[in-house]
């Protein structure tokens, strides 16, 4: 990136504070951050930190109280209607609608041509690993098959950002590491930006270029920066000691020890 280039977003002391009644609840305070176009980068930290809050407000769901939130450039135009592709925890799959038209769902909102549509569906549920389950019924699938299905739906309307609110959270162990390797094949084979909310450490670690490490009480942003791991990564990787020197980092921005 050349040095007069703008950043694809840039957030910069960014608070947002919700109203109940007579009280007022601080749910992010200070939040400065840039993202380069096909960065992922994990947002991490306990549960009430902001990490969610943040990531309504660069879905445009939620506006800041102060600070800047710019989202593209010159070179990238953003249509938050869109531009913007959502995983969340819970896949939210259509019970009556085969995985392949649960796929196609955001491309007949957004009323793309469905002959190519269908096409690219095809392609991403080859590249979450389900080819082979298109006619298949949610309820026909495992939990990470189910959300495999959520990120290609995520993925069918070629979004500039993809926004993933703890997407494995609700997976068992096993499944979860599972689901991170894909998740970085995913990534690297699509190039997109992904902004990815974790209470995980180590899964924030593992899958980041970049950490934003959130804390609680009050909430703020701690600390944000990269992390250089060997690529591709692969599980052994959390053992090695430059992994541990990330995770200390991260445990120390939360005010928590760690041991090697």
């Amino acid at each position: 990136m050349s040095a007069m280039a703008e950043p694809f977003i840039h957030l910069a002391g960014v608070k947002k504070v919700y109203s109940t009644g007579k009280a007022e609840f601080l749910a992010v305070s200070q939040a400065s951050f840039d993202v380069e176009a096909g960065e992922l980068v994990a947002l991490v930290g306990p549960s009430g930190c902001g990490k969610t809050t943040l990531l309504k407000i660069l879905a445009g769901l939620h506006s800041a109280d102060s600070g800047e939130v710019r989202i593209g450039n010159a070179a990238q135009p953003f249509d938050p209607s869109r531009d913007i592709g959502m995983v969340f925890q819970a896949p939210l799959l259509l019970k009556w609608r085969r995985v392949l038209d649960n796929v196609l769902l955001p491309a007949e909102i957004v009323g793309l041509p469905m002959k190519a549509a269908r096409t690219r569906a095809r392609e991403l549920l080859q590249l979450v690993g389900l080819a082979g389950y298109e006619d298949k019924y949610p309820q026909q699938l495992s939990g990470g098959m189910q959300q495999r299905t959520a990120i290609a739906r995520a993925f069918i309307h070629d979004p500039k950002l993809i926004l993933m609110d703890e997407p494995f959270g609700a997976l068992d162990a096993l499944t979860r590491e599972q689901m991170n390797l894909e998740m970085l094949r995913i990534w690297r084979e699509s190039g997109k930006t992904i902004i990815f909310v974790t209470h995980s450490i180590q899964e924030a670690v593992f899958l980041a270029s970049h950490c934003a490490v959130l804390t609680a009480g009050p909430a703020r942003m701690a600390e944000y920066f990269a992390i250089e791991l060997p690529s591709p990564r692969t599980l052994p990787i959390k053992t090695t000691d430059e992994f541990g020197a990330y995770a200390r980092r991260v445990y120390g921005s939360l005010g928590l020890t760690a041991g090697p």
